[in-house]
């Protein structure tokens, strides 16, 4: 059984990001630098912040409970503020790439993602192969079910924040990059509702659904084209618009 949950669990986070991966990136050696290279960004955010962190949590000092969340929440704040500077940063990066924008920024978004839940998933996913059971004192025991979705939906919201981030950029709508930003912060606050109660999960995917909605637009989509993906029509054109950008 812990066998069955934790190639489930893993399969419900990561496998709409390796699918992306194989169909998408894969064949594209350029593409699979950038999102080695994304991953990398996010990474030394990650760095950057658990070092504040650090040093917070240091120079407090302090055991008890409320101080402990005070900073937790802190350390949240922090980390989604570097996380958008180095999305920043790496935007300033493509810019100067010949390749063009919209052709890259879904896959450094997928790298940032996927180094996300790696990390924010991988500790939790080894737990679900014992020796504890989750559920053993009557609480639910759809635990890392639940966190396989809220990994999921980090992954492809960091995909798709990266295609509205990019384009407010080009753009220099900066209302959209604090939008980014206070999506961002509003997902990575939900983490702290009891995944117990799945209220965190249905916000987070109205936000995906929504961000996904928007990015799609953003990136030249239209009512038209999406009915032509759906039925699988028109197959040569939508690979040529796509390989044009």
């Amino acid at each position: 059984m812990t066998a069955a949950v934790f190639f489930g669990c893993a399969f419900v986070a990561f496998g709409p990001a390796l699918a992306l991966y194989i169909f998408t990136i894969a064949t594209e050696p350029l593409r699979i630098i950038f999102l080695i290279i994304g991953a990398f960004f996010w990474l030394v955010s990650l760095l950057l912040s658990s070092f504040i962190w650090f040093m917070a949590a240091t120079l407090t000092d302090n055991k008890d409970e409320p101080r402990q969340r005070d900073l937790l929440i802190f350390g949240v704040l922090i980390s989604v503020l570097i996380q958008e500077v180095f999305r920043f940063a790496y935007y300033k990066l493509l810019k100067k790439s010949s390749e063009g924008l919209k052709s890259i920024n879904p896959v450094s978004g997928l790298g940032f993602g996927i180094m996300s839940g790696v990390f924010s998933f991988v500790n939790t996913l080894s737990d679900s192969l014992g020796p504890g059971t989750v559920g053993i004192h009557g609480d639910p025991p759809q635990f890392f079910l639940n966190s396989a979705f809220m990994t999921l939906v980090i992954i492809l919201l960091h995909m798709f924040w990266g295609i509205v981030f990019f384009d407010g950029c080009e753009k220099k709508k900066w209302y959209t990059l604090l939008v980014v930003l206070l999506t961002h912060l509003l997902v990575s606050a939900l983490t702290f509702i009891s995944p117990y109660s799945g209220l965190n999960l249905v916000l987070a995917y109205i936000i995906l659904v929504l961000t996904g909605i928007w990015a799609f637009f953003v990136s030249g989509g239209s009512c038209r084209s999406l009915k032509l993906c759906l039925l699988c029509q028109d197959k040569d054109s939508l690979l040529f618009n796509q390989r044009s950008r």
